[in-house]
């Protein structure tokens, strides 16, 4: 069964967005930093998987960020929040949107 969850990290003033797998495998996940939640990370394990066979994941790790390598009971202590697959999903989607744009700009010529 898939779960989402979220977790908040003090010290690094991000918020953690997760979507684990039935056997707490973390294979998407998304982190929002700061007052203004700003993405710095939207990464898809299956994705990152195909990048790294390619050759490419540094590239990935660059626009994308990469999932947690840990299982979902080692995020339980940091009182994770359930989440709806509709509130996953819009976060995630949000925070695809802003990770390409970010690329993009990067990429631009004079940027």
């Amino acid at each position: 069964m898939t779960r989402w969850f979220r977790s908040y990290w003090l010290e690094e003033d991000i918020w953690f967005y997760f979507e684990a797998d039935s056997g707490g495998l973390i294979t998407r996940q998304v982190e929002l930093q700061g007052p203004l939640e700003k993405p710095i990370a939207a990464a898809a394990l299956a994705e990152w998987d195909a990048a790294q066979r390619a050759g490419a994941v540094g590239q990935y790790e660059t626009v994308f960020g990469r999932t947690a390598e840990n299982p979902v009971g080692e995020w339980e202590e940091h009182d994770p929040q359930e989440l709806t697959a509709a509130e996953f999903e819009s976060v995630w989607t949000a925070a695809r949107a802003a990770c390409l744009a970010r690329a993009r700009t990067r990429s631009a010529p004079g940027a």
